[in-house]
C-alpha cells in the first residue's frame, strides 16, 4: 500500500454501489482507492434483483458478459390470491436498453466478479487499489481536499488524502452520520423473514406472490438452483422464535420446500427514507447511504448502481479537468426524483403484496382481474410499464429549446438497438466509447455529420455514430462510425422524432439534440451547456 499518496477519489464501501463506482472510475481512467473495512466482498445473499439499466452499467464497465454468465435473465411474476388462484402476470419481453427488465443474481458471486475485474484493472494499469480489512475512523474536510484516517486490521493508522470522496458504506453509513445529514422517511411496522434456499425443489423461473392477509409471502427465483422466501411476522412473533430451523421448516413446508437446506434466515424491517442531501462539499453519497427503500419493487440496489454510474462519469471529468467542478452540482438534481419515484412504486407494489383484510384483498385483486380483461392494461402490467422511466427534468442538459424533438429526447436514457458494422454485432453502446457520442437517429442523413468542425466540443472526447436502417446504402463520412439496426424496431420508434444528433453522455443519457433545420442552435446551446459548469 502507499498510505502517503494523494488519491483523486476515494470511496468507502465495497459493495455493489462501492465497487461500480470504483470499475467506472478506473475505467474513465481515473485512479481510484477503495477501501472496505471487511476482509471480503459480502458472502451472504442479500438483494436478488438485477434490472436492465444496472446490466447496462456492467456494460459500461466492461464486465456484463462474466455478470450474465450467472444470472437467469428475464424472469415475470404470478401474483396468488389467499386461495391460491393467479389474479396478475407480469411477463416483460422488452429489451429497450438492451437486456430484460427483471434478471435474478446472488449478490456474493456478483460482487466478487466485480472485485476480481477491479484487481485486474489495477493489476494492468497500478493506478487503482482496493485496501480490505481498512476501515475509516476519520473524516476531515478542507476547500481543497478530504482527509481520511484509515485503521488497518493489525490497528496502524494509515492517513491518506483525496479530492473527493465517494460514501457508499450502506443504510447505517460512517460518512453520513460523520456530517450530520438526516434520513427522512418512514419505517414500516411489518417485519419480514427472509429465507434463502440451496438446491430448490420448484424450479420455476418466476416469481410467485401470495397476497394473503394472513402470511403474505414472496417467493423468488434465483441462480444455480436457489430460491429465496420471504414471509411477513405477525405480532408477537419473536426473533429468536422465527429463525429457528423448526419455525422455517413450518413456513417453507406449506410451499413443498421443508426439507431444502437453508443458507441464511434473518429478520428485516424495511425503510423509505431518503438523506436530506447527499452531498457535503467535495464528499458524495451513494446508493443506501443516500436512500432506503422497501424491497418489493426489487429497486434498492438498482438505484445505487445509476447513482453510481451517473456519478462516476461526472468525477472524471471534473478530475481531468474537461468540465467544470458546477457540474457536480448535477447529481443529486438528476437522481433524488428518480430515487423517490422508485421509492412510492415499492410502497405501492408493498399494498398489493400486504393487503389489509380479506375485503381489502378481494376488492383489490377483482380490479386486477377486471383490468387484465382489457388487452391495453393487460399489456401495462404484463410488460412492467408501471416502473417510472428514468428521465431528467434539469441537470446537465440542454433545454434551453422548446422544440420537440429536443423535448421528447433530451434527459431521457437512450434506447439501446442490436447494430451491425463491418460484420461485428453487438449492442450499440458497443460501438459508442466510454465518453460522450454524438449519433444520428435512422432518419438522418450520415453527411449531416459534415457540417460540424472536426474538433467540436474536444473536452467531452466525442465518439460520432451514425445509426442506420438495414436499407440504407449511402457511404459514411470519415471518422463516423456506421452501425445498422439489425432488427429494425429501433428505426421505427424513432421515425417520429424531427431527424437530427444527439449528444449521448458516459452513462447514456441524452444531453442535447442537434435537429438538421437548426444545427447551429442545438450547438450553441451545448456550448452554453458546458460554459455553466465553469460559472
Amino acid at each position: 500500500m502507499r498510505p502517503d499518496q494523494q488519491w483523486p477519489v476515494v470511496v468507502v464501501g465495497a459493495g455493489p454501489n462501492g465497487l461500480t463506482t470504483a470499475n467506472l472510475l478506473a475505467r474513465y481512467g481515473v485512479d481510484v482507492l477503495l477501501v472496505e473495512r471487511n476482509e471480503t466482498t459480502v458472502q451472504e445473499p442479500r438483494a436478488v434483483s438485477i434490472d436492465d439499466e444496472s446490466l447496462r452499467t456492467m456494460q459500461a464497465i466492461g464486465v456484463v458478459d462474466a455478470v450474465v454468465s450467472r444470472v437467469v435473465l428475464g424472469y415475470g411474476s404470478d401474483y396468488f390470491s389467499a386461495g391460491g388462484s393467479c389474479f396478475l402476470r407480469v411477463r416483460p419481453t422488452a429489451k429497450e436498453y438492451g437486456y430484460p427488465r427483471r434478471n435474478a443474481f446472488r449478490q456474493p458471486i456478483f460482487e466478487q466478479q466485480l472485485r476480481d475485474y477491479f484487481r485486474a484493472r489495477a493489476l494492468i494499469e497500478a493506478h487503482s487499489e482496493a485496501w480490505f480489512s481498512t476501515e475509516l475512523i476519520d473524516v476531515r474536510q478542507g476547500p481543497e481536499s478530504v482527509d481520511l484516517v484509515l485503521r488497518r486490521a493489525d490497528g496502524s493508522l494509515i492517513e491518506v488524502s483525496t479530492a473527493y470522496l465517494v460514501a457508499c458504506d450502506g443504510g447505517r453509513s460512517f460518512v453520513r452520520e460523520k456530517l450530520g445529514i438526516k434520513l427522512s422517511g418512514s419505517t414500516f411496522r411489518e417485519r419480514w423473514l427472509i429465507l434463502d434456499l440451496e438446491e430448490t425443489r420448484d424450479h420455476t423461473r418466476d416469481t410467485k406472490v401470495f397476497c394473503d392477509p394472513a402470511r403474505p409471502c414472496l417467493s423468488l427465483p434465483g441462480p444455480d438452483g436457489t430460491r429465496r422466501f420471504e414471509f411477513m411476522l405477525q405480532e408477537g412473533e419473536t426473533e429468536p422464535e422465527v429463525t429457528s430451523p423448526e419455525f422455517a421448516r413450518k413456513l417453507l413446508s406449506r410451499h413443498g420446500e421443508a426439507n431444502t437446506p437453508l443458507r441464511r434466515s434473518r429478520v428485516y424491517t424495511f425503510h423509505a427514507r431518503m438523506a436530506d442531501r447527499w452531498r457535503d462539499g467535495r464528499i458524495f453519497l451513494v446508493g443506501d447511504a443516500a436512500h432506503l427503500s422497501p424491497p418489493f419493487a426489487g429497486q434498492g440496489m438498482n438505484s445505487g448502481i445509476r447513482d453510481a454510474h451517473n456519478l462516476a462519469w461526472k468525477l472524471a471529468a471534473v478530475v481531468q479537468g474537461r468540465l467544470g467542478p458546477r457540474l457536480l452540482e448535477t447529481y443529486e438534481l438528476e437522481r433524488r426524483k428518480h430515487v423517490w419515484e422508485m421509492i412510492q412504486l415499492a410502497l405501492r407494489m408493498g399494498k398489493v403484496m400486504m393487503p389489509r383484510s380479506k375485503w381489502n384483498a378481494f376488492a383489490l385483486q377483482a380490479a386486477f382481474r377486471l383490468l387484465s380483461a382489457v388487452p391495453p392494461a393487460r399489456a401495462y402490467f404484463a410488460e412492467m410499464k408501471y416502473k417510472p422511466k428514468p428521465r431528467f427534468d434539469a441537470g446537465f442538459l440542454a433545454i434551453k429549446g422548446k422544440r420537440a424533438a429536443a423535448v421528447s429526447l433530451i434527459g431521457r436514457l437512450f434506447p439501446q438497438p442490436e447494430v451491425q458494422a463491418a460484420g461485428r454485432r453487438g449492442l450499440l453502446d458497443d460501438f459508442l466509447g466510454n465518453d460522450f457520442a454524438l449519433v444520428s437517429l435512422p432518419q438522418t442523413p450520415a453527411n449531416l455529420f459534415d457540417r460540424l468542425p472536426a474538433d467540436l466540443w474536444q473536452p467531452l472526447k466525442l465518439q460520432r455514430v451514425a445509426i442506420r436502417a438495414p436499407s440504407d446504402s449511402a457511404p459514411a463520412p470519415n471518422g463516423v462510425t456506421s452501425v445498422f439496426d439489425v432488427k429494425g424496431e429501433f428505426s421505427r420508434s424513432m421515425q417520429h422524432f424531427t431527424p437530427g444528433l444527439a449528444l449521448i453522455r458516459p452513462d447514456r443519457y441524452v444531453a442535447a439534440y442537434l435537429p438538421t433545420e437548426n444545427l447551429e442552435e442545438g450547438k450553441r446551446e451545448v456550448d452554453e451547456m458546458i460554459a455553466r459548469t465553469w460559472k
